[in-house]
């Protein structure tokens, strides 16, 4: 497989109202798709309903659906924000509804918050680590004093592209080469 048809999910970690999660998630999007590796698409947990794990019946359409999209991706990008030091309650459950469809894929994080996500995003770092999903080592970090206005409006510093582009590149080397372990190639 080409790394050029890798299908990386850009996850939005937050389903609350007024959630700044989309518009970094479009901006990671669009450098993504002008980089020319994979093909992109914005998965937002918010639209599937999810119920909290052990509420629920395994046949729901919400969580089937769930898991047969992140078994469809070959690799993750988390848009993670920090709430009080940890990823929200909606993205630790959305992890949990799945299992086997997160192993052997390989997963990047941008974070943000007041001192830029990194507590979220190492707690996040443990829970891909238990779903045997590999993160990449570049981690770009989102403050909210100096890459959002008023808190609400994304306006990323100049440098932070760089960031997500060595990321992103990463993203695309590891998903390759994790794709030989799920999917291997018949031998002659």
């Amino acid at each position: 497989m080409s790394n050029t048809n890798l299908k990386i999910g850009i996850i939005l970690g937050s389903t609350r109202q007024g959630r700044v999660s989309p518009q970094v998630g479009e901006w990671v999007k669009g450098i993504a798709d002008s980089q020319g590796e994979g093909i992109f698409e914005i998965v937002d947990i918010a639209e599937y309903k999810l119920p909290f794990l052990g509420e629920e019946t395994e046949n729901e359409a919400g969580i089937v659906n769930w898991r047969e999209k992140i078994d469809s991706l070959d690799g993750f990008v988390f848009i993670v924000q920090e709430y009080n030091h940890s990823i929200t309650a909606a993205l630790k459950n959305a992890l949990d509804h799945a299992r086997a469809e997160w192993n052997n894929k390989a997963a990047g994080i941008v974070s943000y918050g007041g001192a830029g996500g990194t507590r979220a995003a190492e707690h996040l770092r443990g829970i891909l680590g238990e779903l045997m999903v590999a993160d990449v080592r570049v981690h770009p970090t989102l403050s909210l004093f100096t890459d959002f206005v008023n808190g609400s409006e994304f306006k990323p510093a100049d440098y932070q592209q760089q960031n997500i582009e060595a990321m992103l590149s990463q993203i695309d080397a590891w998903s390759g080469a994790l794709y030989t372990i799920r999917k291997p190639v018949a031998r002659v």
